[in-house]
């Protein structure tokens, strides 16, 4: 079948009228910007081309809910981008209702109005994306929302705890309260000074990204690296260098031992 007769054939079952099931189809094809491609022939589709064809299969049939399940996992890098873009669009346009499951969170963060968060069959949190970004419910939603992924920094022990070490978790969870047992903080808010500034770190790794720079540290006394998310003026980090850690601790966040975040 072509791409209009795809597109219609839920309605051809129902018995809608050709030109009323024409009229409907032409309007799905405008919302989706596929007109051209109404005579054309599944074969001769691209990636792209067919998802919105599949979508355009369901807006003829004006359901009051969409359902999504992992509708861009097998297109380029590229195409998925192309493609939020469409569904977000789509979605301002029709004012309908969409559910759309993902392991992506970009995918999550960038569609979603609000965003549940699963794990195991338990929902960990329901809100809006920024909710969960800056004021995750624990460490679940902290870890899994946000790229590179937030660091997290353990309370140090009792006796022979490293300097460094010690002078982090101050930094970032010297209020906090006594259950306290790990502090967070997102690597754009971890920001980098000269060696012999702030808490010092060495670098393990740096990954210049052209617009910024990842770079991987480690620690005294932190078993995990820490990453910083930083800009153009660390283009020349490289690895083994000694550097400052100057954290925000303004956005420090802290969970107890059960991974609950805590006032």
């Amino acid at each position: 079948m072509t791409v209009a007769e795809n597109m219609g054939f839920a309605l051809k079952m129902a018995g809608v009228a050709r030109a009323d099931r024409d009229a409907q189809v032409g309007r799905a094809a405008d919302i989706l910007r596929i007109t051209e491609l109404l005579g054309r022939f599944p074969k001769e589709l691209s990636g792209g081309q067919r998802q919105r064809v599949a979508i355009g299969r369901s807006i003829v049939r004006k359901p009051k809910v969409f359902l999504f399940d992992e509708p861009l996992s097998n297109l380029d890098a590229a195409l998925r981008v192309n493609m939020r873009i469409e569904l977000s669009r789509l979605h301002k346009e029709l004012g309908t209702t969409m559910i759309y499951v993902t392991h992506d969170q970009v995918e999550a963060m960038t569609l979603g109005d609000r965003i549940a968060v699963f794990n195991k069959g338990i929902v960990e949190q329901l809100g809006p994306p920024m909710e969960l970004y800056n004021r995750p419910a624990n460490e679940f939603v902290a870890t899994f929302i946000g790229a590179p992924r937030i660091n997290l920094v353990p309370r140090p022990p009792a006796a022979g705890a490293a300097a460094p070490h010690v002078a982090l978790w101050n930094a970032l969870a010297g209020n906090a309260p006594a259950s306290a047992q790990r502090a967070g903080l997102r690597p754009e808010h971890l920001h980098l000074a000269p060696a012999g500034q702030g808490i010092p770190a060495t670098i393990a790794l740096a990954e210049h990204l052209g617009d910024s720079s990842i770079i991987h540290l480690r620690v005294e006394g932190i078993p995990d690296l820490l990453n910083a998310k930083v800009g153009t003026e660390h283009s020349q980090c490289d690895a083994g260098q000694t550097v400052g850690l100057a954290p925000d601790a303004a956005w420090a966040l802290v969970f107890g031992a059960d991974g609950r975040r805590l006032p």
